[in-house]
């Protein structure tokens, strides 16, 4: 008998055709994440000036507390999603994530209290990234993924590189931001409808259940379960701590950075907009060709010390940096070390077995997801000791200019030293590591049940090779 007739045949009995697998593509993830950032981008501008209306006192140590609300209830959500995405596909939940995500979108010129409150709740469902990458490990083989996760966090940087410039534009050009915000929720609900009409399944059917009633357990929903997890292999736990102390500052920063930017180093809303288009621009650039050509030459782990140590070389830049041209600077470095994450996911992702991308992207985002809960506070509450307020945006006429201190930015010193930890930690991860023992038992329970279920609903199905339905596109790609 002919195996690859019987393949069809099982596949025809099944409901599906093989060219239909074949439509799920690296690029539908891209415009999936180009669309939602992009929309969040314009609002850049508009965002800063509806946190200084809304909170006029203690301006940063609230948007700490809205941030970190929404990254608490991402790193509690993020493992369920992951594991429910790695039993019934992925395309329904990115559906889910970019709805939510969007959602407080429109509510920022009807209601901001109640925008701010949808940002927070929104957390449940804002684990994107970590469906994307598990989409983008459906579909590619392992040699891949370092290049197309880097392609799919540089059209993170495309988005932001005109998306901010054109929000502070349209603000300042009309005198009003209800056209930003109306724009941005267009293009939200285009996203939305794109993923709906366009994006297809990526994770093949002979490993997803049949039933939406088949059972999940409480050890796969568990948002502390990897945490345990953690400790039971050394190389996870490992990637995990490094992943923790290189993001806690980047999420501190990037809640606080554009506002910094504003009240201390006194850059105007046209300069902010030039500096996130630059850093977005080299950014891509970094996540691309640096990227690929990295990966090839000195290795994963290799790529992921050097993201880091360009990580801690633009926080301390950021610590002691007093006027605007270190900031310009600090950001060509800050571009670079972007890198980091692209690396780290293809690290993880190349050590779990092909039914687990799931679990372990939503790993890694709850552990980023804890870090955006943590980040912003801490960031404030550093500034708070530092007495560096941030809430009297507008200079007081008369009143005499601040001397500046010898550490005009104290919470990135903080990061600086927190991410030379983390490069210390990652110096021991090992280069080859199989993540066999992050299984759980019930997830090995819940994969050999899928099996035999499957088995007995469908006789003829027949095993087919994991190279099966994989993208070419990326294959041999130096970008």
């Amino acid at each position: 008998m002919n195996p690859e007739k019987t393949a069809t045949e099982a596949n025809e009995m099944l409901g599906r055709s093989p060219q239909v697998r074949g439509r799920a593509k690296v690029s539908h993830a891209v415009v999936v994440i180009f669309l939602e950032f992009f929309a969040w981008g314009l609002l850049t501008t508009p965002m800063l000036t509806v946190l200084r209306e809304t909170f006029p006192q203690h301006t940063f140590l609230m948007n700490g507390l809205v941030q970190g609300v929404k990254g608490l209830l991402s790193f509690l959500s993020a493992p369920l999603i992951g594991a429910l995405s790695d039993v019934w596909g992925r395309k329904s939940f990115l559906l889910m994530t970019v709805f939510f995500t969007c959602a407080p979108i429109p509510l920022m010129r009807i209601s901001p209290w109640w925008y701010f409150a949808m940002i927070s709740v929104s957390g449940i469902f804002a684990v994107t990234f970590s469906v994307i990458f598990a989409y983008v490990a459906d579909i590619t083989e392992e040699h891949e993924r370092s290049t197309a996760y880097g392609l799919v966090s540089a059209t993170f940087a495309a988005s932001l590189v005109t998306s901010p410039a054109i929000g502070a534009y349209l603000s300042a050009q009309y005198g009003d931001d209800s056209l930003v915000v109306l724009i941005a929720t267009v293009i939200a609900v285009a996203d939305i409808a794109f993923v709906f009409f366009v994006v297809p399944e990526s994770l093949p059917d002979k490993m997803r259940l049949t039933s939406w009633g088949f059972p999940i357990s409480w050890e796969q929903a568990d948002p502390f379960a990897s945490l345990r997890r953690v400790g039971k292999d050394p190389t996870v736990l490992l990637i995990c701590v490094t992943v923790f102390l290189s993001y806690l500052p980047e999420a501190g920063q990037y809640s606080s950075f554009f506002l910094y930017l504003k009240q201390v180093i006194e850059f105007t809303p046209a300069a902010i907009a030039a500096f996130i288009a630059m850093v977005g621009i080299l950014s891509i650039l970094a996540q691309t060709l640096f990227l690929s050509v990295l990966m090839r030459t000195i290795g994963n782990k290799n790529t992921v010390l050097l993201g880091l140590g360009f990580q801690l070389f633009q926080l301390a830049w950021y610590g002691f940096g007093s006027e605007p041209w270190m900031m310009w600077a600090a950001g060509t470095v800050a571009a670079m070390s972007s890198i980091t994450f692209p690396a780290v996911s293809a690290l993880v992702s190349r050590s779990a077995s092909p039914d687990q991308q799931g679990v372990v992207q939503g790993m890694i985002t709850g552990i980023r997801g804890l870090c955006n809960g943590l980040g912003p506070a801490l960031y404030g509450f550093i500034f708070f000791l530092f007495n560096v307020e941030l809430n009297d945006i507008e200079p007081v006429p008369g009143r005499p200019a601040t001397e500046k201190s010898v550490i005009p930015g104290p919470p990135f010193l903080f990061g600086a030293c927190a991410v030379l930890l983390a490069l210390l930690v990652a110096i021991f991860i090992p280069d080859n590591h199989r993540l066999d023992d992050t299984k759980t038992c019930s997830a090995r329970k819940s994969s050999s049940a899928s099996t035999t279920h499957t088995q007995n609903t469908n006789p003829l199905a027949t095993p087919t090779s994991d190279t099966e339905d994989i993208e070419p596109l990326l294959q041999d790609s130096s970008m």
